[in-house]
């Protein structure tokens, strides 16, 4: 349970400042400590905004990572980036990210960098706020990998996978993290066609080892690679199999969707707290904070207070920065209005 209702929190990624996207291009010209201050430097800028926001739980903004996932690949050896491209021109879609080659056993000796992501965050943040780190299941990691006669398809993949991120998952709690999101958004994108109940096993042996030594959360929404979802939007699909996750919250993503499926919170909320997505991270429409509470008073009648969560639908990444920080200080603020309701 929830220390108090109505909590504020984000999924993982904040847009990347200007400077960090052009320096990020041209590594070259930088040492090793260049770019480690780099790195402190944009760390403290997604808490800055973060904190003068007013959320309850912040992350480090993924300001490490080349995107919420793909950075993980430079971790894991065994796998090549494929240089076929399948499509380079129109409009940015799931078809133009790039993908790996597996040429070995796929391992991560020293891990997929989420300790030090961590450790940087604890370095760098206030001591009034609760820490949050986010890393991808091994599902959705498994997405960019490309089966090979040793790995026959992206299940055998995800079970490759699933290991080297439990470990990530131990480490980061034995760091000191007490609060970890496992995003499994291809699950959900997903859900419509693939065994839900297959999805609920792989999930429940990855968290496994950390239950009860922290806060477990997972998001669940339909994709946003350039602010374009890539999934079936829908919650159904998911139901009842996603009820039997091992977590303690659940993050559903509902803004962009005008809060469709809206009655479908309620199962969830009998079985875990949740968080609901009540801003849109691909709109730049900037939520009022009556906008966010009447939201809110809406959620409340499918998910008692002290179970629910509010956050914006997915990572912030693929948002500009300006509209980024209005929509948190928005949400904090209708979130305020109906905690002093209550």
């Amino acid at each position: 349970m929830k220390e108090f209702p109505i909590r504020t929190t984000v999924i993982g990624s904040y847009p990347f400042p200007g400077w960090l996207e052009f320096a990020s291009q041209n590594l070259n010209k930088f040492g090793a400590a260049d770019i480690e201050e780099m790195v402190d430097d944009a760390v403290v800028n997604a808490i800055h905004d973060q904190v003068a926001a007013g959320l309850d739980v912040i992350t480090d903004g993924e300001q490490t990572r080349l995107d919420f996932n793909l950075s993980f690949y430079g971790f894991i050896k065994g796998i090549l980036p494929n240089e076929t491209e399948v499509r380079k021109f129109g409009p940015p879609a799931h078809d133009q990210r790039g993908k790996h080659d597996i040429i070995d056993t796929l391992t991560a000796p020293n891990g997929l960098g989420g300790v030090k992501e961590f450790q940087r965050l604890k370095r760098l943040a206030p001591s009034n706020v609760v820490l949050k780190s986010s890393v991808p299941g091994p599902y959705t990691l498994s997405g960019r990998l490309l089966p090979n006669k040793n790995y026959k398809d992206r299940f055998e993949i995800t079970e490759a996978l699933l290991p080297i991120v439990s470990k990530e998952l131990e480490d980061i709690v034995a760091a000191g993290c007490t609060e970890i999101t496992v995003d499994e958004p291809s699950m959900s994108c997903y859900a419509y066609k693939e065994d839900t109940k297959r999805f609920v096993d792989i999930f429940n042996r990855t968290v496994q080892s950390i239950r009860g030594k922290c806060r477990l959360s997972t998001h669940m929404c339909f994709g946003n690679f350039k602010g374009r979802p890539v999934g079936y939007r829908s919650i159904k699909p998911m139901l009842p199999s996603f009820l039997d996750l091992s977590v303690d919250e659940i993050h559903i993503e509902m803004a962009n969707r005008e809060f469709a499926e809206i009655e479908l919170l309620a199962p969830f909320a009998e079985k875990m707290d949740v968080a609901v997505g009540v801003v849109d991270v691909k709109n730049y429409y900037v939520e009022t904070a009556e906008d966010v509470k009447e939201r809110i008073e809406r959620c409340l009648k499918y998910v008692p207070a002290e179970k629910l969560s509010v956050a914006p639908d997915c990572g912030l990444s693929q948002t500009a920065r300006w509209a980024a920080r209005r929509k948190l200080a928005n949400m904090v603020k209708g979130a305020h209005m109906v905690r002093k309701q209550l």
